[in-house]
Formats: C-alpha cells, sequence, structure tokens
C-alpha cells in the first residue's frame, strides 16, 4: 500500500505562483511514475504533469512552460511549481503513485481568481 498526502492548495490571483507537495509513504518501491493531475467542475480528471524514476517528465499543453514537476527522492515527495496562473487552472489537484496499481491522494483546492 502507498499513502499519498497532498498540501499547497490555495487561493491566487491570476499571474501567482503556488507550489503543490506529495508526501509518499509506505510501499513506495513499487511506484515507477508519480504524477499530478486535476479535476475541474463538471469535467473529468486530466494529466498536468508525471515524472518517472529516471527523471522524465511529461506535461499537459496547456501547462507546458508555466509548471515544473519534480522531485525528492529522500523524502519521497514530489513538487508541482506552478506559475503564471489561470483562472482555467482551478481545479483540485490530485496526486498519483503509478505501478503494478494506481494510487491517489485525497486532492487539494487550488482558485485562481481576482
Amino acid at each position: 500500500q502507498v499513502q499519498l498526502v497532498e498540501s499547497g492548495g490555495d487561493l491566487v490571483q491570476p499571474g501567482g505562483s503556488l507550489r503543490l507537495s506529495c508526501a509518499a509513504s509506505g510501499s513506495v518501491f513499487s511506484i515507477n511514475v508519480m504524477g499530478w493531475y486535476r479535476q475541474a467542475p463538471g469535467k473529468q480528471r486530466e494529466m498536468v504533469a508525471t515524472i518517472s524514476n529516471d527523471g522524465i517528465t511529461m506535461y499537459a499543453n496547456s501547462v507546458k512552460g508555466r509548471f515544473t514537476v519534480y522531485r525528492d527522492n529522500v523524502e519521497n515527495t514530489v513538487y508541482l511549481q506552478m506559475n503564471s496562473l489561470k483562472p482555467e487552472d482551478t481545479a483540485v489537484y490530485y496526486c498519483g503513485g503509478i505501478g503494478r496499481y494506481v494510487y491517489w491522494g485525497q486532492g487539494t483546492q487550488v482558485t485562481v481568481s481576482s
């Protein structure tokens, strides 16, 4: 079993920045890819950014150049640095761990509004 706990969500003005954190515990050795996903009201959950154990990253086109995903393997924590935030970035952001199984955190709310 893997436990994922997100933090860092907040209300921020357009153009602002936030950093989300996802702390993993348990059988973290079973995870190959960690990622951030988001779900806005009335929409399906979508991939935002992922990072593999080898450090290979992938981003949704909508966040390229604005968001950066990185990890601290000592602390078993994955981060999502979000810059130049837009109202359309408003969503619940979930941390996901993918291995033989898929694990999800409880989500953290990000609201971009003036």
